[in-house]
């Protein structure tokens, strides 16, 4: 099967695309014969070697952490899934290829109304969302700042704020002022004097925070709250420098929690936003997007 491998660790220049060997599901597992890849930051940072010390990475590696397609074979007892299911999920194995192998129990249906790149752009998107939302205890009446609303993991956690009766500031590029207001949130363009401008919009402080953009906010979201209290990212690696919560995982990879955002995804009362798609073979040029930042919505990969 065709697969984007890496053999060395750097830029996305040492991304490239292989034959391997088409795995086999083993119990528990099923095969998957994947239609759309979501591309997250974190494949970047494991492609260069900056998290080798966090998740070591025997090569040669494919990356991919969440997957969208068709179960294609099934291992022995499965009895949940069978041949022809269109599912999402989290595989256990790189997903930037043409076939993935995923335990079952981690995989959701997917609904009928869901296309294939919302589908891919949900399973990361909606954990670390909740993940982090469940961390910071928001609740009702309270004001939580989201840095990088506008992206991946940012516009379901800003729906899922306001869901929860939070107020949302959510800071963004100039381009997704608008986009990030549609979500519920009250925008605000990242940058020079941020504090200032956010003390503007809520004179009575900020409750908490949820950086997952990782740009370098920290420092000004810790003199919003006085402290690192309450204060979660998933984005900046200089998080235990500052004295910050750092949630890139472990993923609680929930298969009816996801299955239950899919369906809102589906009827339109959830928002999954697909920013910029790109076939296979672009992998390179997804991950120098993704690696860039500043993208709306989910960079995700088409397969076949």
């Amino acid at each position: 099967m065709k697969a984007i491998v890496f053999d060395t660790f750097g830029g996305t220049e040492v991304l490239h695309e292989a034959e391997i060997a088409t795995p086999e599901p083993g119990p528990g597992q099923v095969r998957v014969r994947v239609k759309a890849v979501g591309v997250n930051p974190v494949d970047g940072k494991i492609r260069s070697g900056a998290l080798e010390a966090v998740f070591p990475t025997p090569l040669p590696a494919t990356p991919g952490g969440e997957v969208a397609g068709v179960v294609d074979a099934v291992g022995e007892g499965v009895d949940q899934l069978k041949e022809g299911d269109e599912v999402l999920g989290w595989p256990d194995t790189g997903a930037y290829a043409e076939y993935a192998l995923a335990s079952a129990a981690v995989l959701a249906r997917k609904p009928a109304g869901l296309a294939w790149a919302h589908a891919a752009a949900l399973p990361v998107a909606g954990d670390a969302a909740d993940r982090v939302l469940d961390l910071l205890g928001v609740a009702s009446g309270e004001t939580l700042l989201i840095h990088g609303a506008s992206g991946g993991v940012g516009t379901i956690a800003v729906q899922l704020a306001v869901a929860r009766g939070a107020r949302v500031i959510g800071t963004a590029g100039p381009a997704n002022q608008e986009y990030v207001a549609s979500l519920g949130a009250t925008p605000l363009v990242y940058g020079e004097n941020l504090v200032e401008r956010v003390r503007a919009l809520a004179p009575e402080g900020v409750d908490a925070v949820f950086d997952a953009a990782g740009k370098g906010a920290l420092e000004d979201s810790i003199t919003l709250r006085g402290g690192t209290d309450r204060i979660v990212t998933t984005a900046d690696f200089r998080a235990g420098e500052l004295g910050v919560v750092f949630a890139e995982g472990p993923q609680r990879r929930s298969a009816a929690r996801l299955a239950e955002l899919a369906q809102q995804a589906a009827d339109g009362t959830l928002v999954t936003a697909v920013g910029t798609t790109y076939p296979l073979a672009d992998a390179a040029k997804a991950q120098q997007a993704s690696d860039a930042g500043h993208s709306r919505g989910k960079i995700v990969l088409t397969v076949g």
